[in-house]
């Protein structure tokens, strides 16, 4: 897999995704969300992928926004178009992935770069790590589903608090809104996230993709999360994934479950 504005390998199960533009902050240009979108369509795709790490090269920032002078002159029709079509190709299909997901956050999440976060399933953050969406310095507001998503994770005061100032919050305030899961010190950030999806890889596939899909219905209107939960639930009654925990749990043996 070969891209000029991202890296990404597999290892034990596991789809490393590194944004690779640390001259630029690792800013996110078209270039780098249309490689976004076709990596995230080979994790959902691949059996081989049984989890996704996305973090930035080096250490000074995870993605530090969107570059701006890619849309410096649009129109109102252009600027909802780059909107809808960012939210559709990669924002929406990282959140809808049936793959978790885990953002290290390895420095600066601004904008752009906090809402690929937000969309990810799962936020580890170094200790130096800084969060914020500042579009309003810039006289917009954030476009990518920040305002949704940072509101379903963080509450409507502490969200209007952050988009309305466009102040930036440290890791440790983060963690204590819920906005990340934990906060460990730098050199340990993969390994965290390492450590989360070698727990979730040792897991039934289909169970974890069924689990995804009711826990992101729960925040939908459009739909009765109670019932996808219920039918998620009914499905895994015909997988082989099912008859094998059930005879590893009555063997007293671990399961290998084949995703099937």
């Amino acid at each position: 897999m070969e891209y000029a504005h991202i890296l990404s390998r597999i290892q034990d199960q596991i789809l490393y995704v590194t944004i690779n533009r640390e001259h630029k902050l690792n800013a996110l240009n078209k270039e780098t969300l249309a490689e976004l979108a076709d990596v995230i369509v080979l994790a959902s795709k691949s059996d081989q992928i049984r989890g996704v790490l996305l973090t930035g090269a080096g250490d000074k920032a995870f993605v530090a926004g969107a570059d701006i002078s890619e849309f410096s002159d649009y129109d109102s029709v252009e600027g909802e178009a780059l909107a809808r079509n960012g939210q559709k190709m990669v924002f929406d299909a990282i959140e809808n992935c049936s793959k978790p997901v885990i953002a290290a956050i390895n420095g600066f999440a601004l904008g752009g770069g906090l809402e690929l976060a937000l969309a990810c399933h799962i936020r580890i953050a170094s200790e130096h790590a800084k969060m914020g969406l500042p579009e309003v310095t810039l006289g917009l507001i954030p476009g990518y589903g920040g305002t949704q998503r940072l509101t379903k994770i963080v509450g409507k005061g502490k969200a209007i608090e952050m988009i309305t100032t466009g102040d930036m919050i440290t890791a440790f305030q983060a963690e204590k809104i819920g906005l990340v899961n934990y906060v460990v010190a730098a050199a340990e950030l993969i390994q965290k996230a390492e450590e989360i999806l070698d727990k979730i890889r040792q897991r039934a596939p289909l169970a974890i993709a069924g689990a995804i899909k009711a826990v992101n219905s729960s925040l939908s209107s459009d739909v009765n999360g109670f019932e996808v939960e219920i039918e998620e639930f009914g499905k895994c009654f015909s997988t082989s994934d099912f008859k094998e925990g059930v005879a590893a749990f009555l063997e007293k043996r671990k399961p290998s479950f084949s995703g099937k």
